[in-house]
């Protein structure tokens, strides 16, 4: 199952790395078969088109940067939900599905100008 914490709290326009990890049902560690990603505001808004469409991603590891973290207008919270699809395979069967979402907030910087959405 895909650990459902987050620790970070990345800067506006600046950068994170997310690391997810992975356990079956008897607590060992595995690795994703296939995977993605998506990023949108906590209300359902995709932000800079995180799809899960087009937000596959290789390892354990998902880099946020630039228009990821960026805050679009003075009414955006900068909360963030990050959510992870995939499959793996275990004793108890192959092409398992993995989902889990995690929410943080970025950090607003006085320096950074508002774009708009």
């Amino acid at each position: 199952m895909p650990m459902s914490s987050i620790t970070i709290k990345p800067n506006e326009k600046g950068t994170a790395v997310v690391t997810f990890s992975f356990s079956d049902e008897t607590d060992t560690e595995v690795t994703p078969k296939t995977n993605a990603w998506q990023l949108q505001n906590t209300s359902g808004r995709i932000i800079n088109s995180r799809s899960f469409v087009n937000g596959s991603f290789s390892g354990t590891q998902i880099v946020l940067s630039g228009d990821d973290l960026a805050l679009f207008g003075t009414t955006d919270t900068g909360n963030r939900v990050l959510g992870f699809q995939g499959t793996y395979d275990s004793d108890i069967g192959m092409n398992l599905s993995l989902t889990d979402e995690v929410t943080f907030t970025i950090e607003s910087l006085l320096s950074q100008t508002d774009e708009t959405l």
